[in-house]
């Protein structure tokens, strides 16, 4: 099914079956998509939502010399862009990070779901409250941690929620991520990001080989970077 990860650790919401099925039927398409493509850019008109079902996808904005601020990372089990069903555009641009498999949920479909399925609304808008909770969060991240924790505080997280649909152990995980990316989601330079890395790395909390990241030791990792997943509203 589809939506299998989106209905996983959903603080113990039960849905109805017809409910799966009315969601399962509004996708209008499914498309595999290249690694490094923009999907919407900041502005365009929007007539669907996005939902991510293998790979990573980011959004992010530029400035006005091209300078790019990633502002959040998504995984599969993500609505990407849920908030442009009552926007109709995005204040911000959306890009693959990886190669990746989305299905489109048309905003016509969305309504049917709005006024048919109550149980699918509630649902809806704790994901969209998720979203807001996880910005807040990356708010208080780039304000006030200093560059290592920072960069920590993103590993932590970037875990959790692939934990949450079953690509993490809890010791390590997969993440197509350059060192340039992973700067621009913690508001540094690439090689500052590969200094913070080879801190993480000696203090014995991190490791990244290519794609390949080692959590060392996880709770002091979370510790140093003020990291508490309770914003994340993950069943345990």
């Amino acid at each position: 099914m589809i939506f299998d990860d989106f209905l996983r650790h959903r603080r113990g919401e039960q849905i109805l079956p017809e409910d799966r099925a009315a969601l399962e039927s509004s996708v209008g398409e499914v498309r595999s998509l290249p690694a490094r493509m923009t999907l919407v850019r900041k502005g365009e008109p929007v007539h669907f939502s996005t939902y991510l079902v293998e790979g990573l996808i980011c959004r992010y904005m530029d400035d006005r010399e091209g300078l790019r601020q990633v502002v959040a990372v998504h995984v599969p089990g993500d609505f990407v862009d849920l908030h442009a069903y009552p926007l109709k555009h995005l204040d911000h641009d959306l890009a693959t990070l990886t190669a990746c498999k989305i299905a489109t949920v048309p905003h016509k479909n969305l309504d049917i779901l709005m006024s048919d399925r109550p149980g699918l609304v509630k649902l809806l808008w704790f994901s969209t409250l998720l979203d807001a909770a996880m910005h807040r969060e990356w708010i208080f991240r780039l304000g006030r941690l200093d560059a290592v924790a920072r960069v920590g505080h993103f590993f932590c997280e970037i875990e959790a929620k692939l934990r949450a649909v079953g690509l993490s152990d809890g010791v390590s995980f997969e993440l197509a991520m350059t060192q340039n990316d992973l700067g621009e989601a913690c508001g540094i330079t690439s090689v500052h990001m590969n200094r913070m890395l080879r801190m993480l790395k000696e203090q014995g909390l991190l490791e990244m080989r290519a794609s390949r990241v080692q959590m060392l030791d996880r709770p002091a990792l979370a510790r140093l970077s003020e990291f508490d997943p309770s914003y994340l509203f993950i069943d345990k």
